[in-house]
């Protein structure tokens, strides 16, 4: 049986570290012809103890999955390109196995990636894939012919969804599950793949696909067990939003509660209208931290970055959440098209009255192709056709800059702990590696909240 490594390039721990579940996924689709083994970046110390993991495994192939394209940062902005060229330099010189790259990140920019490393395949969208190009490796066969895959010659890349069996292949004595449960205590889990919104700046539906593709809640009920009974004491949902369907949602909610879930659990969710009691259900069955990704409280704004929701849909999502006794945080890009000092101040008013939350501002959008942003920024001039975005990129809105519009969202925040603005965000976030250490489990920010 050959031998994969599995090694996810992640080494971003703001604010906290996020478990490489994909590679949970890959590892599942290949388990049964494959001997797999996973390394983490975050959990390795240095360039040298990488090289001695590969050289020690010596596997037959490698598979770098890479999630983040750089800190989207628009003030102190930094790509993290040169970061995968050294990891690629430290692969190469301590193994001849075939490279091949995969992940969201890589989805993104399948082809400049390629490139830029200097891979021999690389898998764009689903990991599951992943054996498919194994097989045609080994079977010497057409490698084109399977949807995502790149090679030397491709020069763009068609691929659609994944519609076979997904696994998960967790394992809870695995040195990178050890460094999670260790270090904040939160493992994640995904209740479906797909979104059906279409926020001009996502990338989501591009490479998870636009329909939803639901788990059985009983299964990720089970998996949340497995979590749990490994010693998790938090757990993240990293689905797109995780309420996107309110009664599948519901249905999870209600196989927690069967399977005995006892700690406690969040996701990202799209601040819309819930059915009755939507919130105090959830908050039943272990929910405790809600994440809105609101964007804006000015309609005109909502509009122009096609939100599926108006801002007074805001306020009652707020409400209902608040009033299940559920923490709140609520994530804004400010700065998209049509962005002035009106449409500014309407988000800033309207964050005044949204009680007791913590409020995360991002000044400036990271433009992604395949995004209805990417077409406005051509429209506008802004970056043309051939222009290579593997670098950061940020729309600009000519009505008011970067600079101007944080230090307005600075002046009104007026020190609010709880506003959390560019590099302020930063400066909070400091306090999380030592209350890690001290024990302190989960996200965090609910400390902030006032």
């Amino acid at each position: 049986m050959k031998k994969v490594l599995l090694i996810s390039a992640n080494r971003m721990k703001n604010p906290y570290p996020v478990y490489p579940l994909g590679l949970d996924y890959v590892a599942g689709a290949l388990n049964l012809h494959h001997e797999t083994k996973i390394l983490d970046m975050i959990d390795l110390a240095s360039p040298e103890a990488l090289g001695e993991q590969i050289r020690k495994y010596a596997p037959d192939y490698i598979g770098l999955s890479i999630r983040n394209i750089d800190n989207t940062d628009t003030i102190n902005s930094r790509g993290f390109l040169s970061d995968y060229q050294d990891l690629v330099a430290v692969i190469r010189q301590n193994s001849k196995a075939k490279l091949i790259l995969g992940g969201s990140g890589y989805t993104v920019f399948p082809v400049e990636f390629f490139r830029a490393l200097h891979a021999d395949y690389g898998v764009a969208g689903e990991g599951e894939r992943f054996p498919a190009l194994l097989s045609a490796l080994e079977n010497k066969t057409d490698v084109t012919a399977i949807p995502g895959v790149i090679t030397k010659e491709t020069s763009s890349v068609a691929y659609r969804a994944w519609d076979g069996d997904i696994h998960r292949a967790f394992d809870p004595d695995a040195a990178h599950t050890k460094y999670y449960l260790s270090y904040g205590g939160m493992l994640n889990l995904q209740t479906k793949r797909g979104c059906p919104f279409r926020c001009s700046y996502c990338t989501y539906p591009h490479i998870e696909g636009g329909k939803m593709r639901f788990f059985a809640p009983d299964e990720v009920a089970r998996q949340a067990r497995e979590l749990q009974e490994a010693g998790a004491k938090y757990i993240f949902m990293t689905d797109s939003a995780f309420n996107a369907s309110f009664e599948h949602s519901l249905q999870v909610a209600r196989a927690f509660t069967d399977a005995r879930i006892s700690i406690p659990w969040g996701g990202f969710f799209a601040p819309t209208v819930p059915p009755d009691d939507y919130y105090a259900k959830l908050a039943d069955a272990g929910l405790t931290h809600v994440e809105f990704g609101t964007e804006s409280m000015c309609d005109a704004m909502l509009t122009n970055l096609r939100k599926p929701f108006v801002a007074a849909e805001v306020f009652v999502a707020h409400q209902k959440a608040l009033a299940a006794g559920l923490y709140i945080a609520h994530y804004f890009l400010l700065g998209g098209p049509g962005e002035n000092p009106d449409t500014l101040q309407a988000t800033l008013r309207g964050v005044d009255r949204l009680e007791k939350a913590v409020f995360f501002f991002f000044c400036g959008i990271r433009i992604y192709p395949h995004t209805a942003l990417y077409e406005t920024a051509l429209h506008e001039g802004q970056i043309n056709a051939s222009q290579n975005l593997l670098e950061p990129v940020f729309y600009r809105s000519p009505h008011l800059s970067d600079i101007e519009i944080i230090k307005s969202v600075e002046a009104h925040a007026a020190g609010r702990i709880n506003w959390l603005v560019g590099a302020a965000e930063s400066k909070a976030t400091r306090i999380l590696p030592r209350l890690y250490e001290r024990g302190h489990t989960g996200p965090l920010w609910e400390h902030l909240i006032s």
